[in-house]
């Protein structure tokens, strides 16, 4: 064979090259992520008690200056008027949000789900 005699395998078809027919991965049905279940294997975990935690913000004193708080004083937290909340389920970051207040009760809307990199 000349080399002006090779066609690359992706010009040539699968029959007449030899290679393998492989799977449409395009047109393949949507797989689950590992570890997913379905809504009905997932029931199990419905009734597990988490810790959910809103935290608005955070500050570092000395005990003397915690001891000293009372009703008026004012707490600067890091964070300024505006910025999201990060929300905590058993300690650890799943999403960030932003404050609002439904029927006189505040609450989260919950405006990005934070992913762990893997």
């Amino acid at each position: 064979m000349e080399p002006h005699d090779i066609i690359p395998a992706e010009a040539a078809p699968a029959e007449e090259s030899g290679a393998p027919i492989l799977e449409d991965f395009d047109a393949a049905p949507e797989r689950e992520a590992p570890g997913a279940g379905t809504p009905e294997e997932l029931e199990a975990v419905h009734d597990v008690p988490v810790k959910v935690q809103a935290v608005l913000g955070r500050t570092r004193m000395p005990v003397g200056e915690l001891l000293q708080l009372g009703p008026g004083h004012v707490l600067e937290l890091d964070r300024r008027v505006g910025e999201p909340v990060d929300i905590f389920v058993n300690d650890r970051l799943i999403a960030r949000g932003e404050v609002v207040l439904i029927d006189g009760a505040l609450g989260v809307t919950l405006t990005e789900i934070v992913r762990a990199d893997r």
